[in-house]
């Protein structure tokens, strides 16, 4: 699906993946009780950032559809068409799975 809105620079959009509804010993966790996920799928890049010192642009390095993990409380939620995502700079990944 297609975003309406475009990110800018080194922002990535990022679709969270569900919070976790059971531990794996089955007991059921409540709403209260659920963690912020940390891991999601990138939605959309922006194109890069520019270099201080050289004026080059540096590329961000996922793509559309890269799953990533990131930091607890990282990035900026918002809603698009609906859906909600986070918006955040490339640094605030940690790694991508």
């Amino acid at each position: 699906m297609a975003l309406s809105i475009k990110p800018q620079a080194d922002r990535i959009i990022v679709k969270a993946a569900a919070a976790e509804e059971k531990t794996k010993s089955g007991i059921i966790i409540p709403d209260t009780a659920k963690e912020k996920p940390q891991r999601g799928t990138v939605m959309a890049a922006g194109e890069g950032r520019y270099a201080e010192m050289t004026g080059t642009l540096v590329p961000v390095r996922v793509k559309v559809g890269d799953e990533v993990l990131y930091g607890k409380y990282a990035g900026t939620e918002i809603t698009v068409d609906g859906e909600d995502y986070l918006i955040m700079k490339e640094s605030d990944i940690f790694a991508v799975l």
